[in-house]
C-alpha cells in the first residue's frame, strides 16, 4: 500500500506557476500509474494529468492541456504537477493517487484513500 502526500500549494496570482509534490511511503510506488486529480468547493472531484509507471505515458484533459506537467521520480518515489499560465478556474485542492491497472489514464480509477491534497487558490 502506498501513502501519500501532497504539497507545494499556495496563492498566485492569475497566469503564474506552482510546482506541486507527491511523496510516496509505503511499497510499489514504481509500479503504480500515478495521477493527480482536483476538486473545487461545490464541484465533483476531476482527473487533471495522469502518468504511466514509467514516465513515459503522459495525459491531460483539454481544460489544462499545454499548461500542466506531470512527471514522477521512481529513484525518489516523488510525483510532481508544473502548472504554468494558471487561471482562478485552477483554484481547487489538488490530490495525489496511484491509479488501478489495466485501464487508460483518462479514466484509471483511483487506489486507496486520498491524502489532505494542497490548496491552490489563484486570485489576483
Amino acid at each position: 500500500q502506498v501513502q501519500l502526500i501532497e504539497s507545494g500549494g499556495g496563492l498566485v496570482q492569475p497566469g503564474g506557476s506552482l510546482r506541486l509534490s507527491c511523496a510516496a511511503s509505503g511499497r510499489g510506488f514504481s509500479s503504480y500509474a500515478m495521477g493527480w486529480f482536483r476538486q473545487a468547493p461545490g464541484k465533483s472531484r476531476e482527473r487533471v494529468a495522469g502518468v504511466s509507471w514509467t514516465g513515459g505515458i503522459t495525459w491531460y484533459p483539454d481544460s489544462v492541456k499545454g499548461r500542466f506537467t506531470i512527471s514522477r521520480d521512481n529513484d525518489k518515489a516523488m510525483l510532481y504537477l508544473q502548472m504554468d499560465k494558471l487561471k482562478p478556474e485552477d483554484t481547487a485542492v489538488y490530490y495525489c493517487s496511484a491509479l488501478e491497472a489495466g485501464s487508460s489514464l483518462a479514466y484509471a480509477p483511483p487506489l486507496g484513500s486520498w491524502g489532505p491534497g494542497t490548496q491552490v487558490t489563484v486570485s489576483a
